[in-house]
């Protein structure tokens, strides 16, 4: 996405956890800005993107506060951080079975530990999180079944979760069912949250990549 992004003419940085992606990224696209980083301690100055993106990333970070108010300060005024995330009632579904499969029935709630799913929320609770860290929240209607979500579903469930997804489809769903969450979280310049950090200038837009 990153690579998508610099092509399209914007502005972009990237961090990853992993040091091996980063060189690995570094080495085929010198280019591009990449950092070994994690969304608790983000090493830009304050305010200086337009917008922040992360993808199967929130879930991964153990203190959601701390992450916010590092988004919340390198964001320009007025910033948007664009996420997506899984909702903690569906995960609590799918991923004992897949660790059960994966790693056998007395890890099957190992995913709820770090650097695993150890930061789930449900509707309300991620919600309340981004408009307590300074945030205006709007959801998205993205729709999640596609081939690879149905491949997904057939080598954990098989053909009883085929069936499922045809009789049941999640898209449908309301937004507090739904499998994920697709989140335009806008930064609330009027009203800092609590133990925020002060802020001082520059500028462009990130891609945040770190698992």
């Amino acid at each position: 996405m990153i690579e998508h992004l610099f092509e399209g003419g914007h502005d972009v940085c990237g961090i990853d956890l992993d040091r091996s992606v980063v060189m690995e990224g570094r080495a085929l696209r010198p280019e591009l800005r990449l950092f070994v980083a994690g969304g608790d301690a983000l090493p830009f100055a304050d305010r200086m993107f337009d917008v922040l993106l992360s993808f199967d990333v929130f879930e991964h970070i153990p203190d959601s506060d701390t992450h916010l108010r590092e988004v919340r300060r390198v964001l320009k005024g007025e910033g948007y951080y664009l996420l997506q995330t899984p909702n903690r009632w569906a995960n609590m579904i799918f991923e004992p079975i897949r660790f059960t499969r994966k790693y056998g029935v007395r890890n099957a709630f190992k995913f709820l530990e770090y650097p695993e799913h150890c930061a789930l929320h449900n509707y309300w609770q991620l919600t309340r999180r981004l408009e307590q860290n300074g945030f205006e929240v709007k959801y998205y209607r993205i729709p999640v079944v596609n081939e690879f979500f149905k491949r997904k579903i057939e080598r954990f469930l098989g053909w009883f979760g085929l069936l499922a997804l045809r009789l049941v489809n999640p898209d449908r769903f309301p937004l507090p069912l739904r499998t994920n969450f697709y989140v335009g979280a806008k930064k609330i310049v009027s009203s800092a949250p609590r133990s925020s950090r002060p802020s001082a200038g520059r500028r462009a837009p990130a891609q945040l990549l770190d698992h």
